[in-house]
């Protein structure tokens, strides 16, 4: 059900009656992807929807099922994994790409082998954690594949744990990358922040004894204030990519940007794409946080509505020093049933412009509604039968 909104303080949206036209920019990178998650604002899309082979940014949805995992109670950051020597065998030396460096027999907990998947991009440690966590790499990848459907990606398929060259099983877009960020992020933002950010990890040694310290390859951290992850990519059939992130605020952005030709090019690109997102755009603040926008029928409750309030300071995303002619209506599936918690999310604010598109934004239940007695259910059947 749609609810539209009357006329309201939300029309100071239309500050001016020009349009807002899309700041510019251009990127060599074949495919790229920018959302601002604090609205739901797409600020750029290029081939976005494109199928094309993760590299090691499939590392991502390894890690999203390992947080998962842990959040659940399933596994836990202390327990060890032991390092089969037929895994070892498989994935060490230059042939087997980004390393860990773990020994055969060795002892590792799932923290450990989670900052080699993350930091170091590990190959190793990704089969290695699969194994442990599921018995078979084959074991694991299904679970990658039913938390993927889980969470809407939708035209993502894995068919490796760490994302290697698989004659096309594995395949993802750019969009559902960032969905995949994005989900990363919100549901398990105290893991995010751990593994994500870190700087550098060291394991393992070398062959005179000395232990070995790799940098996270994250082009953002350091150079973009506020990033804080995710994950780079490469292969020769991918070419260079990277999903990363940054909140600036009270912004969060996502990026993704896949098929460019160098290490550096990949740098220089995602720090660009990034500042560019930052500075060529704006929050423009919509409703404060607690304001009630609407009103919601209510199903079988103690109350006939609910009132829709804003869960936060409600922003939408502009180009930087314009204006645009917005249209904003309330939407939710209705009527909600009760019983509805208070806080629940229960419809959205979606906000429209002809250049900008569509940004939807939550609206939460402003108090608990029961359920209704016996005869206010028998009283709503009677409505219902009769049309009322």
């Amino acid at each position: 059900m749609n609810r539209l909104l009357a006329l309201s303080p939300l029309v100071l949206l239309a500050a001016a009656p020009a349009g807002a036209q899309r700041p510019p920019f251009d990127t060599p990178a074949p495919v790229a992807y920018l959302e601002d998650l604090s609205s739901g604002a797409v600020l750029y899309a290029k081939d976005a929807d494109r199928r094309m082979p993760p590299a090691s940014m499939a590392k991502m949805m390894t890690t999203y099922v390992i947080f998962d995992m842990i959040k659940k109670g399933e596994i836990k950051l202390d327990q060890k994994i032991t390092v089969r020597p037929e895994t070892w065998q498989k994935w060490h030396g230059p042939q087997a790409g980004s390393t860990m460096f773990l020994s055969p027999n060795e002892q590792v907990s799932v923290e450990n082998l989670l900052y080699g998947v993350v930091v170091l991009s590990g190959n190793d440690a990704c089969v290695v954690l699969a194994e442990g966590v599921a018995g078979t790499e084959e074991a694991f990848v299904n679970l990658m594949n039913q938390r993927a459907k889980a969470i809407g990606l939708k035209n993502s398929q894995f068919g490796t744990s760490n994302g290697w060259p698989d004659e096309g099983r594995t395949f993802v877009t750019a969009r559902d990358l960032a969905h995949l960020a994005k989900a990363t992020i919100e549901n398990y933002p105290d893991l995010y922040k751990k593994f994500y950010s870190r700087r550098d990890f060291t394991w393992g040694q070398t062959m005179g004894g000395n232990a070995i310290t790799q940098a996270n390859r994250d082009p953002l951290l350091g150079r973009v204030n506020g990033a804080d992850g995710l994950k780079t990519g490469h292969t020769e059939e991918a070419g260079y990519g990277f999903t990363g992130s940054a909140e600036q605020n009270g912004r969060r952005l996502v990026m993704v940007v896949a098929g460019l030709t160098s290490f550096n090019q990949r740098a220089n690109e995602s720090v660009r794409f990034m500042e560019w997102g930052f500075n060529a755009w704006r929050a423009k603040p919509v409703v404060k946080q607690g304001k009630r926008v609407e009103s919601a029928d209510v199903q079988l409750g103690d109350s006939a509505t609910v009132g829709l309030v804003a869960p936060r300071d409600l922003n939408v995303t502009v180009p930087a020093g314009s204006s645009a002619a917005m249209t904003a209506k309330v939407v939710y599936q209705g009527p909600v049933k009760a019983p509805i918690r208070q806080g629940q999310h229960i419809a959205d604010l979606v906000i429209t412009s002809a250049d900008l598109g569509e940004q939807r934004l939550p609206l939460v239940a402003e108090s608990a509604v029961g359920e209704a007695g016996f005869f206010g259910r028998v009283w709503a059947g009677l409505m219902g039968l009769f049309g009322a």
